[in-house]
């Protein structure tokens, strides 16, 4: 595989095939992320990805899933997509499931067509980056996005019947806005009502322009109890009908997880204990992007 690095990919695609139809990041201006500040965003002609789908069926055995990376594939355009993804479902029949990263922008700028050819294509689940529901956060961080349009772009994809997976940011609005970033993030989780969610918790780079607040006195990370009490709020305020929550990304001090609504209260319980031992806590050296 022609792998142009540095490789992301969700913690639940450990074990996929990774294929990068794009490199970089089509919005790549987050004040929060490193991780494509130095690749040049572009899409990759199908005659590379169509090399690489060959060289993974001659090389690799069974293929159950498939991730399409780079930061978002989806900014390509729709007859490409869709012709790496025939290529794909044609070499690897088995494959169970074919997931990719969908930025808000993007999916705002696809037709409900578009997005219905797409999952009828092959694309089960988008990882979306919500990261925040409060609207002067996502400012702050430059999302490009309201929680409108985070919403709006949310539904059109599980409107499109694609499975939607979520990623918040604990302690991306700092001490100073901890509070409303918990309660709008639930809030707007709940109105988008996804399958998963995943909960992250901030870290930053000394590349990155919040590290720069930071060290400027403009920002205040949350200590590690702080992240807590703001993960707890969230939970607390969540009303989904049937979501896999999950807090295992590196990133984090504490996991937890299990399924919303049955299991919040014991989630609850469990993040109520740690804030109480913070033996149950992650050190901060073991901590990762």
């Amino acid at each position: 595989m022609n792998y142009e690095t540095p490789l992301y990919r969700p913690p639940s695609e450990a074990q996929s095939l990774i294929l990068q139809a794009t490199i970089g990041c089509s919005h790549n201006a987050c004040t929060f992320c490193s991780m494509y500040s130095k690749k040049k965003f572009r899409v990759r002609s199908l005659e590379e990805v169509y090399e690489d789908i060959s060289w993974a069926r001659a090389n690799y055995g069974k293929v159950q899933r498939i991730f399409l990376a780079d930061g978002d594939a989806l900014a390509m355009e729709t007859e490409a997509l869709l012709a790496i993804l025939k290529k794909l479902t044609d070499s690897f029949p088995e494959a169970e499931r074919i997931s990719i990263y969908a930025g808000p922008k993007n999916i705002l700028a696809k037709t409900e067509q578009e997005l219905v050819a797409i999952r009828q294509a092959g694309i089960k689940l988008a990882y979306f980056g919500l990261e925040s529901g409060d609207a002067e956060v996502l400012q702050a961080v430059k999302k490009g996005v309201t929680p409108q349009e985070m919403i709006k772009a949310a539904s059109k994809v599980r409107a499109a019947g694609i499975e939607l997976s979520l990623t918040v940011i604990l302690g991306l609005g700092g001490k100073k806005h901890s509070r409303q970033h918990a309660l709008h993030t639930a809030e707007v989780v709940s109105q988008i009502d996804p399958e998963y969610l995943a909960a992250l918790t901030l870290m930053t780079e000394k590349s990155t322009p919040l590290a720069a607040r930071i060290a400027g006195g403009e920002f205040s990370l949350l200590s590690p109890r702080e992240v807590l009490l703001e993960l707890k709020m969230m939970l607390a305020c969540l009303e989904v009908k049937n979501c896999l929550f999950r807090s295992n990304h590196a990133s984090n001090y504490f996991a937890v997880g299990g399924l919303l609504p049955l299991d919040k209260e014991r989630l609850l319980a469990e993040t109520e204990q740690a804030l109480g031992d913070y033996l149950l806590l992650k050190n901060e050296y073991l901590r990762g992007l």
